[in-house]
């Protein structure tokens, strides 16, 4: 990764590192296994017991063990990419001004947006009416959508959402909203919490916890095109200490202090999190509209999004900072398999839903032709073109 690294690569070095190395290795490797932690967690929902009500692929077999996995993955892993957007946002503002900012924001965000958006829709569209027309063992959402296209005035679906490009979107907002906080000149609340380190591990909890208290749990992905307030609170902060982190470069070895309670901290609270959820999400009568978090629950998740993502930082500073010819092709390959990812899994389980194989097995296949798909693609059409430039 050099300089010019893209908004959702990973990174938490300061700008001297950069310059001094013009490679970061960990941040390359984080960014790789963040990507591959996305295909795996949404591989895994089609075998959550929690999701088996409303996730298009859920399947006959789900299994409690996915649940006590998948959800601490879902608890870090996009917190942990705004963090790092919002880094190098800040370090391209520092570095190039204003307009290069803009530039790359049209071209490495706005654009595959925008492109990707209508055939990624159309793409997951036509996935469930063949899934809910031919799969003989549908989930519940594919059976309610082969009733209402067998009654004789179907009712018309739901609006277009963001899918699971909600996450570009919400880029582009905390761009603007960045820009605007730097014309209020309003960092200097920034840099006091950051000489506290122990204030942002207690403060930013208690920041995002009413937002987590707004929505279920698990916490769902913001869709919406029209933004919703708990998900600027909650990925907003996280972008915000990505910007105040690329001003303070040694905030990270101050943390490294806090290691001995945060780690134990982050397992005795999310086993309470798996407890509290199983228990406080019964069947509802509406599947598509789970119940709102318990400000208990809600608190968990603040402290476990936290602490778990500082802890993934510190982890990859540590440990990985050392040459990895695999994890860095994962990493050039990202976006791209960021941007194909769903449609391509989900096509590979419906095909799944009727086998009798045990769900692993399920998992691992859907999981290896959906990786092997993206990466020939990207290697094919993406890599040695000049489509890298926007989506590389």
């Amino acid at each position: 990764m050099d300089t010019t690294v893209t908004t959702t690569g990973l990174a938490t070095a300061s700008v001297t590192e950069v310059a001094e190395s013009g490679r970061l290795h960990y941040l390359d490797h984080l960014r790789a296994l963040a990507m591959l932690a996305g295909v795996f967690f949404h591989a895994a929902l089609a075998y959550s017991p929690l999701m088996s009500g409303f996730f298009p692929t859920a399947d006959r077999q789900n299994s409690v063990w996915v649940d006590g996995v998948a959800w601490g993955l879902h608890l870090v892993r996009m917190p942990l990419f705004f963090l790092v957007a919002g880094f190098f946002a800040a370090w391209l503002l520092q570095q190039r001004g204003g307009a290069a900012l803009a530039r790359q924001r049209l071209r490495r965000i706005l654009v595959p947006f925008l492109v990707a958006w209508p055939l990624v829709w159309v793409s997951l569209s036509a996935g469930i009416v063949w899934a809910a027309s031919n799969v003989q063992h549908p989930s519940a959402l594919l059976a309610m959508v082969r009733d209402w296209m067998q009654m004789p005035d179907p009712p018309q679906g739901p609006p277009p959402t963001t899918m699971h490009l909600w996450f570009l979107y919400y880029l582009l907002l905390f761009g603007v909203l960045h820009w605007v906080l730097r014309t209020f000149d309003l960092g200097r609340v920034g840099a006091w919490l950051m000489a506290r380190p122990a204030a942002v591990l207690l403060g930013l909890p208690l920041l995002v916890w009413p937002a987590l208290a707004a929505v279920s749990a698990p916490h769902p992905a913001p869709e919406s095109f029209l933004p919703q307030f708990w998900a600027v609170v909650f990925y907003g902060a996280f972008f915000a200490l990505g910007t105040q982190l690329h001003g303070h470069p040694d905030w990270l070895d101050r943390l490294r202090r806090h290691v001995p309670w945060m780690l134990p901290a982050c397992i005795v609270l999310y086993a309470a999190f798996l407890w509290r959820l199983s228990a406080e999400l019964p069947a509802v009568a509406n599947p598509l509209v789970p119940p709102v978090a318990s400000w208990g629950v809600a608190a968990l998740e603040a402290c476990l999004a936290v602490w778990g993502t500082v802890l993934c930082l510190l982890a990859g500073r540590r440990w990985l900072d050392r040459p990895n010819p695999v994890l860095r092709y994962f990493a050039q390959g990202s976006y791209w398999t960021y941007l194909l990812h769903l449609p391509l899994l989900f096509a590979v389980q419906y095909v799944l839903m009727d086998l009798e194989w045990h769900w692993p097995i399920k998992f691992a296949v859907a999981s290896a032709v959906t990786l092997a798909g993206c990466l020939l693609s990207y290697q094919l059409l993406v890599r040695h073109t000049r489509l890298r430039r926007f989506v590389g």
